[in-house]
């Protein structure tokens, strides 16, 4: 029986398959865990021809009506993690871990500040903190990961991120590693796991 289960959440328009490798290099540090990665519940709509999903479309997406966006995908994606549970057999949100890439990130830092999601742990790969206030969060440990050459969301939005969290009482650490661009690479990935076996193991 499944003790915890990661569930990532990829960026938009890629999918979960592009994340669902983290798993594998990740269980044999977290005994007694699963590991799931669904694709978002729309498709990308940025390119006709794309295969890609989304969580919510940044189709003319500014800073001034982002926050609605997020707000407007939040009952797909709650329902996305309800079924991804459903077929692991866990029911309590204790035992869910989020790992979230870039629009990933903000879904799972939104699904804690909003309250709606008491996760035991949330990993957050090159995101930003876009939810409306007020917040009602979850005491969820929360470690932010950006890379100082990205080009697609500044880093600054996880330092700030990570500000805005322990402003509201949020356990969040935050690491930026040096020549990394929109990505994941090594030192990230261990990060990561690291920071769950310890959240979950101790």
């Amino acid at each position: 029986m499944l003790k915890h289960l990661v569930i990532f959440l990829h960026g938009v328009g890629s999918c979960g398959a592009d994340m669902i490798g983290l798993g594998r290099h990740w269980a044999e540090a977290l005994p007694d865990t699963g590991f799931a990665a669904p694709d978002g519940p729309d498709p990308f709509d940025m390119y006709a021809q794309a295969s890609g999903r989304q969580w919510f479309s940044v189709k003319g997406v500014t800073e001034d009506n982002r926050a609605q966006r997020l707000v407007e995908a939040r009952e797909a994606f709650d329902a996305t993690l309800h079924a991804v549970m459903a077929e692991r057999g866990i029911d309590d949100p204790a035992q869910v871990v989020l790992v979230g890439f870039s629009q990933g990130s903000i879904m799972a830092l939104d699904a804690v500040v909003s309250g709606r999601w008491p996760v035991a742990a949330v990993v957050a790969y090159s995101g930003r903190l876009s939810s409306p206030v007020p917040w009602t969060p979850a005491p969820t440990p929360i470690r932010l990961v950006h890379g100082d050459q990205d080009e697609v969301i500044p880093f600054a939005e996880t330092l700030e991120a990570a500000e805005r969290l322990t402003a509201a009482g949020v356990s969040a650490d935050a690491h930026i590693l040096k020549g990394l661009g929109h990505s994941i690479n090594a030192p990230g990935s261990r990060l990561g796991r690291d920071f769950l076996r310890l959240s979950l193991l101790s």
